[in-house]
């Protein structure tokens, strides 16, 4: 009978499990307590207190959206929007924005943003690596209003976009005369390459003959040098030997080799017969001797 008296109290007690990757809020008769619950079981009074709990994860926005190009035509476009809520700032967007926070901020700035965006660029950029930039000045855009209310803006990612077409048709015949251009200028430069090559391999090989030739024509000349000044070298010395022999012949000599071959004859055993050319007493010149 003693626990009977706190058996009123038990059911003005209610607990709740916040989850992970949730933050919980207490609202007391309208008003909104600014301290968080993180995730877990939080007690209150069901009768004048409830929790509002609300994700902190990343979420995933998708949206459909007719975006407006530059040349003034209408793109559709499937879009996501990827972002997380601020943990301490749950309090803030609970009172100031509400709990429909995606139709009631997040999508409006999102279409405002890329709608003033995608009129600055053509619709063929939206196919072209412009996209990128595309996205990034959404996202920047984007999160210049809802960072201040309490949510972080990951990425905003243009998945598809649908062209009317006939434009679909226009760009990729342009993008194929492009390929096409970027094809025929790489020919090209590689036959100028090709060109300049054998011109620089000519001039080297016309330069080779060139230096060839000059080594030859001196090889020539030198050769002729030298043959001209050993001729030059023997003649000097046969004129020397000559004017040497000529210097050292005189008549004595002469006369001494004559008589010299006589004597030799006269020794000999055999019968000679000796014709002079009767100038001379070739016996009074043997006996002198």
């Amino acid at each position: 009978m003693k626990y009977l008296k706190f058996l009123p109290l038990v059911f003005l007690i209610s607990c709740s499990v916040v989850k992970p990757n949730q933050i919980g809020v207490k609202t007391t008769l309208g008003k909104i307590n600014s301290k968080i619950n993180q995730p877990g079981p939080v007690l209150f009074n069901p009768f004048s207190t409830k929790v509002i709990k609300l994700n902190v994860r990343t979420m995933n926005l998708s949206i459909r959206e007719n975006l407006p190009s530059k040349e003034g035509l209408t793109i559709l476009s499937e879009s996501s929007i990827l972002y997380h809520i601020k943990s301490e700032d749950v309090p803030k967007i609970i009172q100031e924005t509400g709990l429909s926070f995606e139709e009631n901020l997040i999508l409006p700035v999102f279409r405002s943003a890329a709608s003033d965006v995608c009129s600055r660029y053509y619709a063929k950029d939206m196919h072209s690596a412009k996209r990128n930039e595309i996205e990034k000045e959404i996202q920047k855009r984007l999160s210049e209003v809802c960072e201040q209310k309490g949510f972080v803006i990951e990425a905003v990612l243009l998945k598809s976009i649908s062209l009317p077409p006939g434009l679909t048709k226009s760009i990729e015949t342009k993008l194929e005369a492009e390929q096409e251009a970027l094809r025929m200028e790489f020919v090209l430069d590689r036959q100028k390459k090709e060109m300049e090559r054998q011109i620089i391999e000519a001039e080297g090989a016309k330069k080779t003959n060139v230096i060839q030739a000059e080594a030859k024509a001196e090889t020539m000349k030198i050769e002729a040098e030298g043959r001209a000044k050993g001729i030059e070298i023997e003649a000097k010395a046969n004129k020397n030997a000559n004017d040497m022999l000529s210097s050292s012949i005189n008549p004595n000599i002469l006369k001494l080799k004559q008589i010299e071959a006589f004597i030799k004859l006269s020794t000999s055993p055999n019968t000679k017969t000796i014709i002079t050319e009767g100038k001379g007493n070739l016996l009074n010149l043997i006996g002198e001797k």
